[in-house]
């Protein structure tokens, strides 16, 4: 059931996600607006009482329906947390402008695409792009590679895991847009470290293995034992080994390419739950 229920949505975020309609951060943004106070502690309650809430809602619907009922609940929920469909946007919107000679556009684009992990602002043309094409990388990652990790890794709580990682993802989201104190104070970029930690090194590996593996693995070995750097850091460094198969330094084809890296690494992910669900490994 996980397999089939990956591939449908997958299928419907490519043919029906456009903008924020179709995304769980649209749709927690009135209860964020509600949270004053932050700490660590909240945002495990939170996290928390959303699980179980929904933990509660599936064994109540279960076998309703021949299952039908449950796996319309399983798609829902993978549409709502799987994918980009804002960003995409933004990423849209960022090319018309790089192609109209819109600097000012162009500039806003990237700065929506990179809230989380800002992009340096004094800094020479080459390395601004660099880390653009790392900041869509890190969306790819976050919205894509990471939920599916959990959504494959919970088994018959899938969801479960899916919807806890999405929402810890959408607060992080709405604090980057906050007070900076105020995101300080939830502690959930401590919380998402490690939660991250062994997903974006298993991703990382793919990246090892498309890029110049002879350079990349030992890096990969260095950060298997790394508790300093934040994933966004170990994707990055080793993504930029695979982006090095194709250097270029212009606006619109940079970008371009980590996007096209970023849309392999998927397909390779989801290839290879394929292969474990034929093998008997995932259910």
């Amino acid at each position: 059931m996980t397999l089939f229920t990956l591939l449908l949505v997958l299928i419907c975020e490519r043919l029906f996600k456009w903008g924020e309609r179709w995304q769980l951060e649209c749709r927690l943004a009135p209860l964020f607006r509600q949270q004053h106070h932050f700490s660590m502690t909240r945002t495990v309650g939170l996290v928390v009482l959303v699980m179980l809430v929904f933990t509660l809602i599936l064994h109540a619907i279960s076998g309703l329906l021949f299952g039908i009922l449950s796996l319309i609940v399983w798609i829902v929920v993978g549409v709502l947390c799987i994918g980009a469909g804002e960003s995409r946007q933004h990423y849209r919107d960022y090319l018309r402008s790089a192609n109209q000679q819109d600097v000012t556009g162009r500039q806003a684009m990237a700065e929506e695409l990179s809230a989380i992990h800002p992009m340096p602002s004094n800094t020479t043309d080459k390395l601004y792009l660099r880390e653009l094409q790392n900041a869509l990388l890190w969306i790819n990652y976050r919205f894509y590679l990471a939920p599916l990790f959990w959504f494959v890794v919970g088994g018959s709580y899938g969801p479960v895991c899916l919807l806890g990682y999405a929402f810890l993802r959408a607060w992080q989201g709405w604090l980057a847009k906050q007070n900076p104190l105020d995101r300080e104070k939830s502690g959930i970029d401590q919380l998402l470290f490690w939660i991250d930690w062994i997903p974006v090194r298993i991703v990382g590996l793919a990246y090892v293995f498309l890029g110049h593996g002879e350079k990349a693995l030992p890096a990969w070995w260095r950060f298997m034992t790394d508790l300093r750097h934040k994933p966004y850091h170990v994707l990055s460094v080793l993504a930029q080994f695979s982006l090095e198969r194709d250097p270029c330094k212009d606006n619109v084809e940079m970008p371009r390419i980590a996007v096209a890296l970023a849309k392999r690494i998927t397909l390779v992910v989801v290839l290879v739950t394929a292969l474990l669900t034929l093998a008997g490994v995932i259910f």
